[in-house]
């Protein structure tokens, strides 16, 4: 078994509806946000909104960082 990749927060801008956002992710979870996207046939840009729209709508919305996280390892393979 190789070792998680254990590595700080990268902070990237991406425009979300026409608005530009930083987000700080781990580079494992930039990795993974950008396969799920190309899986889907999409921009990153445009599968970030679509998290955040589902965010929003929550009764206790989380941080967008901690929203894409939980939707990367709670999405069906």
């Amino acid at each position: 078994m190789s070792p998680i990749p254990y590595h700080p927060p990268v902070k990237r801008s991406i425009a979300i509806a026409g608005h530009k956002t930083s987000i700080s992710l781990e580079p494992v979870f930039w990795d993974m946000l950008r396969d799920a996207a190309s899986a889907e046939g999409i921009a990153v840009s445009a599968l970030v909104a679509r998290i955040d729209a589902e965010r929003i709508r929550a009764q206790t919305p989380p941080g967008l960082a901690s929203a894409i996280r939980v939707w990367l390892v709670s999405r069906e393979p």
